[in-house]
């Protein structure tokens, strides 16, 4: 078991520790980061000693560290990856996130196992199996509604297994696990961390009689992932585990969006405290920002909720992948070196290094950078603008357009400085010793239930001034700013009023905080490692296609272990040389332009004229098939794979033969 049912968990990603390291002071109960190897994000690994590092703050906090191991192996991979998960586990990590099950079949340390975003879980069946094999949380498709989450809730144990689900940031079109584009076009694979972003360029769409629909338009690049206002109706349908995606991100994304969530969600808490069911968090201490958060400051593709209240036309960016930001005002005039904008809030400020941009007439966005920023009219809000390249290059900038700001440096310097505090609650007692050798000692006793106590030998000393001398007592002993700590409350518990030197409380103070954190440390429990059922339950399906995603022997041991009789081979062993499904999505091309079949039901003088007939997509020389699969309503991008890639992977074969799942395996 992860989390207990009632205990809330925040899971921010982290790119490197220091980053890790303020989600834990943003007040992140989780951090998921990449290890020395085998991340589903290639570029975002990190050696042990930092990861180490990392371990040791989050545990202070008892928050912990969840290392991904998310990538599909090759079969000469498996023992790297095998080594690679008792490092991590060595170095204190508290649960490896995975996607290939062949890792299930290794000589694994104890530690507790996650199911990546890459298991592609949508369905009840999926998830319960899952859990019977032994992982202890699943994060469940993005694309699932309520209803589909409360499903999977209930066909689940709360007990055993805790559902995770992405309430921010970028959104893969594809189910995830489920797109094979990046290596049908270029050799490089998703589902081993290398993803080329197909569905972030511009397409021409064409329907089948060769008409264009659509000119240059980023068809398949949704707008960003914000769950903000749906978390309480989550809770509800049974997540506990609500995670925030960007591993890739900045700093101040990190520390932005977590602290968001994590007000958020410390609201819901508070509300429900006195309810029929309480919730915690999963994690200790208070957190409190030396600013507002807000998700608009950070880059952004505007926001949807996606799929969870149902289907929605406006979820897709398809004008621009890059971050429109906050529209800000409009242009007054323009000089031949300068612009001027009439802000609509008058009290709005510019910096110099302010990123601008604006739509030109073709809907593309312009980007200007800011050199030099001038008020010239404090009250009418009209400032001049000198940017970085000269004017002439800016298309379409011209008296009445609409200008947005999606970089402030006002707020990137904020957040580049400390910008929260995590304190653990405590309660502190000061009593005297009596006895043979006379002192004090000092008890401090956390929210945790953390109790350790300190002792001074130190004559008793009566006090000239009473009130005095207790309110140096509560000074004193009340320092607790260089720790992790907050005191709650001091109780004195003295015959009379004592004397006692700054010095030797001070002394005191330390030996009790050094005795509570060893306490702390000593007593976090590591996640327990879920034992499967036994004997092994019956995988839900008895057949499986290369979208299983099976690269290695151990993987189709596993699968054939729980009843599954005919396994393909992975898309990457370069098996399906023919045109496939190179993803499959709930996005609908169709649905977004209006095109769909059964939004012309009913309407009169349209029956039977719209049909789910395929589009293509063209960029360039690469072109697409959209199929429409309108049962489960889901749309197939489908391709073949370049002679290029096929050519190139069997010239790697032959310099570099390897242990490879290259056959399909046949029914025993």
């Amino acid at each position: 078991m992860s989390l207990l049912p009632h205990q809330l968990e925040l899971l921010s990603p982290a790119r490197d520790a220091d980053i890790g390291m303020e989600a834990i002071n943003h007040g992140a109960d989780a951090v998921y980061i990449g290890g020395p190897a085998f991340g589903a994000r290639a570029t975002a690994g990190n050696d042990i000693r930092d990861l180490e590092r990392l371990i040791q703050h989050a545990h202070r906090f008892g928050s912990r560290i969840f290392v991904t191991l998310n990538t599909i192996l090759r079969d000469d991979e498996l023992e790297g990856a095998r080594q690679m998960a008792w490092q991590v586990y060595n170095a204190g990590a508290d649960a490896l996130i995975i996607q290939d099950m062949g890792l299930l079949e290794l000589d694994l340390p104890p530690i507790q196992l996650h199911a990546s975003t890459q298991t592609d879980i949508r369905t009840p069946e999926k998830a319960r199996f899952l859990q019977d094999a032994g992982l202890s949380q699943i994060v469940v498709a993005r694309e699932l509604d309520l209803k589909q989450i409360a499903a999977v809730r209930a066909a689940t144990d709360p007990a055993r297994t805790t559902i995770e689900f992405f309430v921010h940031g970028a959104l893969c079109v594809a189910y995830s696990g489920q797109c094979y584009i990046t290596h049908a076009h270029t050799g490089r694979s998703a589902n081993r961390g290398d993803c080329n972003q197909a569905c972030r360029l511009p397409y021409e769409v064409m329907d089948d009689k060769g008409r264009i629909i659509a000119h240059e338009k980023h068809v398949l690049s949704m707008k960003d992932n914000n769950q903000s206002d749906n978390l309480r109706a989550l809770i509800d349908a049974g997540v506990r585990s609500f995670k925030i995606e960007g591993r890739y991100k900045d700093m101040g994304y990190v520390k932005n969006i977590t602290a968001h969530y994590r007000k958020l969600l410390d609201e819901i808490i508070e509300e429900r405290e006195y309810s029929e069911q309480p919730l915690a968090r999963s994690s200790s201490g208070r957190t409190t920002f030396a600013f507002e958060p807000d998700p608009d400051q950070n880059f952004n593709r505007e926001f949807t909720d996606y799929f969870v209240n149902g289907r929605k036309d406006d979820i897709g960016a398809f004008d621009t992948p890059k971050t429109p930001g906050r529209a800000i005002g409009w242009v007054s005039q323009v000089g031949d070196k300068w612009f001027e904008i009439e802000a609509g809030d008058k009290a709005l400020e510019l910096h110099n290094g302010d990123g601008l941009c604006y739509y030109d007439l073709q809907k593309e966005l312009v980007g200007v950078h800011i050199n030099r920023a001038e008020c010239m009219h404090a009250k009418k809000g009209i400032w001049r603008v000198f940017p970085k390249n000269e004017i002439a290059s800016f298309k379409d900038l011209r008296k009445g357009l609409e200008i947005n700001r999606n970089r402030d440096m006002d707020w990137v310097r904020m957040l580049d400085k400390k910008s929260s505090d995590r304190r653990i609650g405590l309660w502190a007692e000061f009593k005297e010793a009596v006895g043979e050798t006379l002192g004090f000692t000092l008890t401090l006793t956390d929210e945790d239930g953390f109790s350790t106590t300190a002792t001074i030998t130190q004559e008793h000393q009566a006090a000239t001034d009473a009130a005095k001398a207790e309110a140096t007592l509560r000074e004193q002993l009340g320092r607790f700013g260089a720790s992790i700590f907050a005191v709650n409350d001091i109780s004195l518990q003295l015959s009379q009023p004592w004397f006692v030197p700054a010095s030797a409380l001070n002394q005191l103070r330390r030996d009790a905080l050094a005795a509570l954190e060893a306490a702390r440390a000593d007593g976090l429990v590591r996640l327990p490692r879920a034992k499967p059922v036994e004997p092994p339950v019956p995988f839900p399906e008895d057949t499986l296609t290369y979208l299983a995603n099976v690269f290695n022997q151990k993987a189709h041991d596993f699968y054939m272990k729980h009843g599954v009789k005919v396994i393909d081979a992975a898309y990457e062993s370069k098996e399906e040389e023919g045109e496939v499904s190179l993803m499959i999505t709930k996005h609908c091309v169709r649905f977004s332009m209006s095109l769909c079949p059964k939004q012309a039901k009913g309407v009169i003088g349209v029956k039977g004229t719209i049909k789910a007939e395929p589009l293509q997509l063209i960029n360039g020389k690469e072109k697409l098939t959209l199929r429409f699969d309108c049962k489960p309503c889901e749309m197939h991008v489908v391709g073949r794979m370049k002679k290029s890639v096929i050519n190139q992977h069997a010239k790697e074969m032959l310099e570099q033969p390897m242990q490879f799942y290259r056959t399909r395996p046949v029914q025993a």
